[in-house]
This record gives structure tokens, sequence and C-alpha cells, in this order.
């Protein structure tokens, strides 16, 4: 009779991938700021050199690359507001219950949208578009540069950053992804993964005109007091629905985009 052996528990590999693996210029990724040397040793490190290079080197990389990021105020307290980047959330949207009756069939669509926040002299200033007429989903309403995940991209993330490129011309080595909201589920059938990120003040959009007709910022402070929110009623298939809605000079910015907005806001009360 041979003695049953329990096999070796699996080996931790701690790992800083966010799932956006492209090489920058100056030979670091720019997901997780390793090398392409790291990159490929990382199996072969101690685990106590792995999370040197993650607490002591990688941070401070991050720093050198995206130095624009440090002007924006109270980083610390929104990234502690914000759902880690190493795992995209899951789960059908934290509105759905509001929509069951409401949704087309079947599972929802995947997408992500990116709420850039650029940091100016007068206050932290948040990206939105305006999407053109002739677009079929959403057409001439206000949003935030995204749309639909591809199988290409490995996660939200990766999504918001290939949209926001191709949509107004939003390089990656202008961005600093900082964490992810809730998801959300349009009437639609979307269900939207939003990505909060600091923009580099001297980024310069340039709309793509087939998708996007203008680009503008609105203050964040306005955007965060409970005052300048209000519930509208509106009448969809024969039920009277309420949808949230800012007043901003020449823009309506309402629906999705709205409580995206306010599901940042009540994150950001809940930390002390």
């Amino acid at each position: 009779m041979h003695e049953f052996v329990a096999p070796p528990p699996p080996r931790l590999i701690s790992s800083p991938c966010i799932g956006i693996c492209a090489l920058d210029p100056a030979g670091f990724c720019r997901g997780c700021w390793r090398t392409g040397a790291e990159i490929g040793g990382w199996m072969a490190m101690s685990e106590r050199e792995r999370q040197r290079v993650m607490e002591q080197e990688l941070p401070q990389r991050a720093r050198d690359a995206t130095a624009f990021a440090a002007q924006l105020g109270g980083r610390e307290r929104l990234q502690q507001a914000l759902l880690p980047l190493l795992d995209a959330p899951n789960g059908p949207g934290w509105n759905r219950s509001e929509l069951e009756d409401l949704l087309p069939p079947g599972p929802p669509v995947e997408a992500a949208v990116l709420a850039g926040l650029v940091p100016r002299p007068h206050g932290t200033q948040v990206i939105l578009t305006r999407r053109t007429e002739a677009l079929r989903n959403h057409g001439g309403q206000v949003g935030f540069p995204g749309g639909r995940m591809e199988k290409r991209d490995r996660n939200p993330l990766a999504a918001a950053l290939r949209e926001s490129d191709e949509e107004i011309a939003l390089a990656s080595n202008q961005v600093l992804a900082l964490g992810y909201l809730d998801p959300f589920i349009t009437i639609t059938g979307f269900r939207v993964t939003p990505v909060v990120a600091v923009v580099d003040p001297d980024f310069i959009a340039r709309p793509e005109p087939g998708e996007v007709a203008e680009v503008f910022e609105v203050p964040l402070d306005f955007l965060m007091d409970p005052a300048n929110l209000r519930q509208v009623p509106v009448d969809y298939h024969e039920r009277v629905r309420h949808v949230m809605e800012y007043t901003w000079p020449g823009q309506r910015i309402w629906g999705a985009t709205a409580a995206i907005l306010y599901n940042l806001r009540r994150r950001l009360e809940q930390v002390a």
C-alpha cells in the first residue's frame, strides 16, 4: 500500500500586470512599468525580489514617467475610493435592479469608458465629449470617451484607453489610470465599466469627426456637488423612470454619464 503524499502548495507569484502590455520608447511597460527583461525573467525571481521591485522600483518609475499626475489635488483620497486596477470589477451593474423589466434580452454588451481628470491651476477638470448625431447608439449625447470592448482588449482598462485614443487622440503616455468605478448597466443593454485616470494637462484633444462632435471640460467640484445633480422623470415603455441630470451651460449631462459621476461622488463620500 502506497502512502498518499499531498502535492506541494501552489507557488505564490505576485504580479503588477494590469493587462496593458506595451513598451514605451523608454523600454517600460505602460501598464506595470517593468522592463521587457524584467517581464521575461519575472517567474525566475524570488518572491522577495518581486516584492522589492513592485514596492520600490515600479512606483518610482511611474512617478517619473507621469509627473503630471502629482498635480492632481486629493489624489490619495481618490485612490482610496476606487476599485483596484489589478482586478476588473464583476457584477451585473449597481443599477440593474432598477431596469430588470426594461433591458433587452440576452447578456449585456461589455463596454468601458475613461473618466479623465485634468489637473488645472484653477482646479481639477473632467473631460467629456458630445457624440455625433449620426451614431446609432447614444448619438448627440454627452459622455466619456469609450465604447464597446473588443476581443483584443484584455480588460476594461485596455478598452477605455484604446477607445480614448481612437476618439480624441488621447495617447497612453498622457494617462495614468487610478482605478475602477462600479459597473453600470444602460437601458440599451451595455454593461459599462468606468476607469478613472489622471490626464496630462498638456493633452490637446483631436476628436474623430465620425464619432465625436465636441470635447469639453467641466469642473470636478461642480460635478461632485449634490446641489447640481437632479432627478428628471422620463416616460419609457409606459413607465415613468427617474434619470440623473446636470445642467451645464450649453450641455446636457444626463443618464449613464451623470450616474457614473454620482457613483464617483458616493465612493468619495465613503472615504474618511
